[in-house]
């Protein structure tokens, strides 16, 4: 190569464009706000009651505990290796990339789990607003509507995220106020103060709680989005760090303060007209009708949205898959000239969305999401002990407080969550895992080749 050339080249790469570090620590915590949608609570409230016996608040504080630990780990590692691929990126650079596949095919149950879970709520929720009209109805319209408008290409985008958290804002602000005039009104001081949520020794079992704590645990997934983002950060070392865990810190006291003053103004669990959707009579009684429908057609709405997102992220998985053989590429990795879109893998989404949401529960979709999210969530911690206690990159100290404990209680009761999810729950995706389990040993002969890779960055 010539001087000349070996300048050019170096000119281009100077030009090229490059991502900007231009986002600060606020940023990505509202980022990060937009994506978890805390009023998301609302949709576990009856079933985590009824099965937490009334300790749903200590179940969403032991799920942030985990979480911000959780998130802390994220944070390091995603400053080692921004990538898109998250827990998959991070197990199989920290610890073991046929590992590192396993994380990914979990992964990849959660993103074919998202479009059922919020197609089974969004057809509670319309079923809850016309009952007139089955359930079996509304899963089919539902559905139906997402995938037109994901085969037209139509996508979720982030100013209609943060318009619907506005939303979502000011109807909860309206119903923190209605519900403590309602208990100062019935009740005084003794309905707006009270140790029960946290600890009823009448009904209080450890064990229930942990199961509880399982199903409630939802209420934190999307967190780790905010990581997606490390390579446009200012200061990244410090603001990952800090900007999942504050994520999750917001949650779980926001969360909590919702869900202590719907147990107060509803405090028999096993009292709900329908468990699935209980949180529209507590707003019932303290805002009549008008509240308890508005609560309804916003979360209608961040279902239809999360479920556009999540069919259109499913089917672009299938299509990097097909395309690089990991399954058929005829038919996975097949593109419309109209559209530009995997038209193909979005109608499989939506026929499979369609079926499952028929046969599976609300609470057995959301178990199933937390089996692949907190195994992907055990294997990061594992990841951050390693890389920064036990390898430690060049030129850090060691810490080992935030080097090796941080992780471990995080490890400790992220596991402690996963293995108190309902046997069903565990079994199936004991299923999935050792299928891929399989199909690895099948495409690595044995171990003896590298894995092939999820990519991530075209979902």
């Amino acid at each position: 190569m010539d001087v000349s050339t070996a300048g050019q080249q170096l000119n281009d790469l100077k030009t090229a464009p490059k991502l900007k570090r231009v986002l600060g620590l606020w940023d990505l915590i509202f980022y990060g706000i937009v994506l978890i949608q805390p009023i998301s609570v609302i949709g576990l409230f009856g079933i985590a009651s009824q099965v937490s016996k009334g300790h749903m608040v200590t179940t969403l504080l032991i799920a942030m505990t985990g979480m911000m630990l959780t998130a802390i780990s994220y944070g390091r590692m995603a400053s080692l290796f921004p990538s898109a691929g998250s827990a998959y990126t991070y197990v199989g650079k920290g610890l073991n990339v046929h590992l590192g596949f396993l994380a990914g095919w979990v992964m990849f149950l959660d993103y074919l789990i998202i479009p059922i879970i919020n197609t089974v709520y969004g057809a509670l929720t319309l079923q809850r607003l016309i009952p007139s009209v089955p359930f079996v109805i509304w899963v089919v319209l539902f559905i139906s509507i997402v995938t037109l408008l994901n085969l037209r290409g139509i996508r979720s985008t982030a100013r209609s995220n943060e318009i619907l958290l506005v939303l979502m804002a000011i109807i909860i602000s309206f119903f923190f106020v209605m519900s403590i005039r309602y208990l100062f009104n019935s009740q005084g001081w003794d309905g707006l103060l009270s140790y029960k949520p946290f600890y009823n020794p009448a009904t209080f079992n450890f064990g229930a709680i942990m199961t509880a704590t399982s199903f409630a645990a939802l209420t934190y997934i999307g967190f780790d989005g905010v990581t997606t983002l490390a390579e446009e950060v200012k200061n990244p070392r410090k603001n990952l760090l800090l900007a999942p865990a504050m994520v999750c810190l917001f949650t779980g006291l926001f969360c909590g303060f919702e869900i202590y003053i719907a147990q107060q103004v509803w405090p028999d669990y096993n009292a709900f007209p329908n468990v699935e959707t209980a949180f529209f009579d507590v707003s019932a009684r303290v805002g009549g009708s008008l509240l308890s429908t508005s609560f309804a057609v916003v979360l209608c709405i961040g279902c239809l949205g999360t479920c556009l997102a999540g069919q259109a992220g499913a089917a672009r998985l299938l299509y990097a898959m097909g395309r690089d053989n990991v399954l058929p590429g005829k038919f996975f990795s097949h593109v419309s000239n109209k559209s530009a879109i995997p038209n193909y893998n979005v109608i499989l989404i939506g026929g499979l969305t369609v079926s499952i949401s028929l046969i599976i529960s609300y609470q057995g979709a959301a178990e199933l999401l937390n089996f692949g999210a907190f195994l992907g969530f055990i294997g990061v911690n594992l990841a951050a002990f390693r890389q920064f206690y036990l390898l430690r990159p060049a030129g850090q100290k060691r810490n080992f407080f935030t080097d090796a404990v941080v992780p471990f209680i995080g490890f400790g009761v992220c596991f402690a969550i996963w293995i108190s999810l309902p046997l069903p729950a565990k079994i199936v995706g004991m299923i999935w895992l050792l299928t891929g389990i399989v199909f690895l040993l099948i495409k690595t002969r044995g171990l003896k080749e590298k894995p092939i890779e999820f990519d991530y960055n075209d979902i």
